[in-house]
């Protein structure tokens, strides 16, 4: 795939599309907020660049851009990407192919449980979807080739049951009825991949796998990979947790994925959580290569 890709903010998400496009022959550049991560960044062959509150971004750095990716989540000011550099961006619009918008599944509110798809009603019911549908209607409204990608909880290395599980932080609580739909990041980077092959601007597609689940299930199933005994369960009514913690259990539905497989012709990696923890643990136990 040849072009150039701009990621704002390489963070999991972005780094793991980087990989996977790289190879192929796309350039890949993007920011990160710390010096210390854009040395390693470089270091590794991505043209990185600091932006932050306190670091404009010059827009020279877009020059060329082809492909534009927008992983930066929104503040309480809202979207900070869309206000320091929309208007830039949209003055790309004739060269730039395809722009994607990493959103959350949380812009479709709490359903009880119940099935949501791309064509559901978009009635955000915590803070953070507000702000997410906000922003998703703010980059919809500049004109772009713009493709959003509606996230479920995202896992991968370092970030999942298993790490929390060995960690002694992974708590089994349990809300009746309470089912969230995840994703691995490598899935969410072929299904961007595949999007960027075939891009249809104006699109939204779930990206999460096939199976939600009752959170202390995954936990549980973590602690037996691990040949370690769950913690115990705790009733929700019961359970410290922050307020961040406690939003997301405000929100019970089942994600459709349905989409990405049909029109993008994506066969997940890890099409539950049980291939994605069994995958993330094999690869932990693999020694590291020796250094020469």
């Amino acid at each position: 795939m040849n072009g150039k890709l701009f990621c704002f903010g390489l963070g999991m998400s972005a780094l793991a599309l980087a990989r996977r496009v790289g190879p192929d022959g796309m350039a890949v550049a993007g920011t990160c907020r710390t010096e210390e991560k854009a040395s390693a960044l470089r270091a590794a062959g991505i043209e990185a660049h600091i932006f932050g509150e306190d670091h404009p971004l010059d827009p020279h750095a877009l020059r060329g851009v082809t492909h534009l990716l927008l992983s930066v989540p929104p503040g309480e000011a809202g979207d900070p990407v869309l206000a320091a550099l929309g208007r830039d961006i949209a003055a790309l619009a004739p060269p730039l192919q395809w722009v994607g918008y990493l959103s959350t599944t949380g812009v479709y509110g709490d359903r009880s449980g119940g099935w949501v798809d791309e064509a559901s009603p978009l009635a955000p019911s915590t803070e953070r979807g507000r702000r997410r549908l906000a922003a998703e209607q703010g980059w919809a409204s500049l004109g772009l080739p713009l493709h959003i990608f509606r996230l479920a909880g995202i896992y991968g290395p370092g970030r999942n049951q298993l790490r929390s599980v060995i960690d002694g932080t992974a708590k089994r609580i349990v809300k009746p009825g309470q089912v969230f739909s995840r994703i691995h990041v490598d899935d969410i980077a072929a299904v961007l991949a595949a999007s960027m092959a075939r891009p249809r601007p104006g699109a939204a597609y779930n990206v999460c796998d096939d199976e939600p689940a009752p959170p202390q299930d995954v936990v549980a199933y973590a602690a037996h990979l691990l040949g370690r005994e769950p913690p115990p369960e705790i009733a929700f009514a019961d359970a410290e947790l922050s307020p961040m913690a406690r939003s997301f259990y405000e929100e019970s539905k089942r994600v459709s994925n349905r989409l990405i497989h049909e029109e993008l012709g994506v066969a997940l990696l890890y099409p539950t959580y049980r291939e994605g923890l069994k995958a993330l643990l094999a690869a932990e136990a693999r020694p590291s290569p020796k250094r020469s």
